[in-house]
C-alpha cells in the first residue's frame, strides 16, 4: 500500500497471542536503533488505554522485522519525546 492513499495498518501478537492492529504514524532511528510509533486502530478513541505505542523494530536472524516492547521507562521517555517533537511539532507552526 502507498503511502499517499492511506495509512499503512500492522497486525501484532501479543506474548499471550491476543492480536492487535495497530495504524502505523512514523518510523524514527534514534541512538543506533529503529522505532515504531503506533495507534491502536481497533480501540476507540475515548478508551483510557488509547494512545500512542512505540515499539522497537529489530531484524531478526531471517531478515523479517519484528517489533520489541521497551521495558526500560527512561528509554521509552526520551524515545517518546523525541517522537513528540517529530509528530506535534509541526502543529505549533501554524
Amino acid at each position: 500500500m502507498s503511502e499517499e492513499f492511506g495509512s499503512d495498518y500492522i497486525t501484532i501478537v501479543d506474548d499471550d497471542g491476543t492480536e492487535f492492529e495497530l495504524e502505523v504514524l512514523d518510523t524514527m532511528d534514534y541512538k543506533d536503533q529503529t522505532f515504531v510509533a503506533f495507534l491502536p486502530a481497533d480501540m476507540d478513541e475515548d478508551d483510557p488505554d488509547y494512545g500512542i505505542v512505540i515499539l522497537r523494530s529489530v531484524i531478526d536472524e531471517n531478515g523479517d522485522e519484528l517489533f520489541e516492547s521497551i521495558d526500560d521507562e527512561d528509554e521509552l521517555q526520551d524515545v517518546y519525546e523525541h517522537f513528540s517533537v517529530l509528530l506535534f511539532d509541526d502543529e505549533d507552526e501554524d
